[in-house]
């Protein structure tokens, strides 16, 4: 799930619109990633949407650097799981699936998320939560609102700044420096 951990924090993505994304709206060459799909849950019935939370949301966003070698990894993960599971695998075009090639289910992604957070030693938040953590991250590297608000997909910029993003502290931005140091070869 490393590669949907990758979207959901660098690009805010919904729960529903990275276990929705299909292969068709990964482009590689030209780095963008179209988010025109969702898989939700709906009274017991998991459904493979074609369509998004809001309109913005529909519009195509840049593939970083980090994003396009996950999703790659994906791929690779995922031919392996194709080839393994020989008959059992169900074909989709769907980027996320269990070993089988089934649709992940939402609240199954959820327990990945948390398990994945008590392992790494890091804070527990619920994953909806992460678009919160972008949102409050490109306000900590000065990103102008109406940039967070594309790569958020929100309809309002007033959702982006009085609901999704935290000014940061002193302390953050220190933070923030640090943590760039580190990552940055």
């Amino acid at each position: 799930m490393y590669a949907a951990y990758v979207l959901v924090l660098l690009l805010g993505l919904r729960r529903g619109e990275v276990l929705g994304l299909v292969w068709d709206g990964v482009d590689f060459d030209g780095e963008e990633l179209s988010i025109d799909h969702q898989l939700t849950r709906v009274h017991g019935r998991l459904l493979h949407r074609d369509n998004t939370k809001t309109e913005g949301s529909a519009t195509p966003l840049p593939l970083l650097g980090l994003c396009i070698a996950a999703l790659k990894d994906r791929q690779q993960i995922q031919a392996q799981a194709r080839q393994d599971a020989g008959d059992a695998w169900h074909e989709s075009d769907l980027v996320f699936t269990t070993k089988h090639g089934t649709p992940i289910e939402p609240r199954n992604f959820n327990h990945s998320f948390d398990m994945h957070c008590r392992k790494a030693g890091v804070p527990r938040i619920r994953v909806h939560d992460t678009r919160h953590t972008c949102a409050s991250l490109l306000a900590a590297l000065d990103v102008h609102p109406r940039v967070a608000m594309r790569i958020l997909r929100h309809s309002q910029i007033s959702v982006t700044m009085n609901v999704y993003t935290q000014v940061p502290s002193p302390e953050t931005r220190k933070a923030l420096k640090r943590l760039n140091k580190r990552l940055t070869p």
